[in-house]
């Protein structure tokens, strides 16, 4: 079985597009999303429309947390508060109500999806570097966990970081993210992972930034997220 990993689609409509149309052409099995459909960018309503749709498994990403209670962005920075302001009033109710279903982690067979850390989930702790992976392989059983949160696409095994997947070992993969890529490349990301190879692959393609960009800007969301989205950051 092939699995496509989205995570941190963050309401961006033209990258999560641009996404399933390379998913789709390459004819996939499956789909799971990391959590984040919502936040930041100018179409949640309709990114979530595709995302239930299409993707089998779902996750509660906190920004998607936020959308539903903004309690939960008391320690987002400015522009994330705003927009989880701006969100969350044109969020429709049924799915502000199928946003409050979702878990934020979810287990198939020796695979973990998790928004954030699988250590406190609801804490959502980052995994950045290699001591951020202490907490987190020790909370896992299963042999590969598939994380988003950063917007950084990385994998770490037990020992550090590492280019690929080994047929024994466990790994935490970051898929990275669609809708706001943060490591400095502006392409969206996300992953592929074939269940009988055990091959992981990095997708990262570009797609119709300029388009987004206006939309948030004409959305009166602040232009900083429209302005990242060129720099990848």
């Amino acid at each position: 079985m092939r699995i496509a990993l989205l995570s941190d689609i963050h309401s961006n409509l033209e990258a999560l597009t641009r996404a399933l149309e390379v998913i789709d052409a390459q004819g996939v099995d499956d789909i799971v999303c990391l959590g984040d459909t919502v936040g930041y960018g100018a179409n949640p309503n309709e990114c979530l429309d595709v995302v239930r749709a299409r993707c089998s498994i779902v996750l509660l990403g906190n920004h998607d947390a936020a959308a539903i209670d903004l309690s939960v962005a008391s320690h987002f920075t400015m522009n994330a508060q705003l927009s989880a302001l701006w969100t969350t009033g044109v969020l429709a109710d049924h799915h502000k109500a199928y946003l409050k279903t979702l878990p934020q982690a979810k287990a198939r067979g020796e695979l973990l999806f998790s928004h954030a850390s699988p250590f406190e989930p609801e804490e959502w702790h980052y995994v950045i570097s290699e001591f951020d992976t202490r907490e987190a392989f020790s909370a896992f059983a299963e042999r590969l966990c598939f994380i988003g949160h950063s917007h950084i696409p990385v994998i770490f095994s037990e020992r550090g970081k590492t280019s690929a997947i080994a047929p024994s070992g466990k790994f935490i993969i970051n898929v990275g993210s669609i809708g706001q890529p943060r490591d400095g490349n502006p392409n969206l990301s996300f992953g592929m992972f074939d269940t009988e190879s055990g091959v992981y692959q990095n997708i990262r393609l570009g797609y119709d930034i300029d388009a987004a960009a206006e939309k948030i800007r004409k959305a009166g969301l602040p232009r900083t997220l429209a302005d990242r989205l060129f720099q990848g950051i």
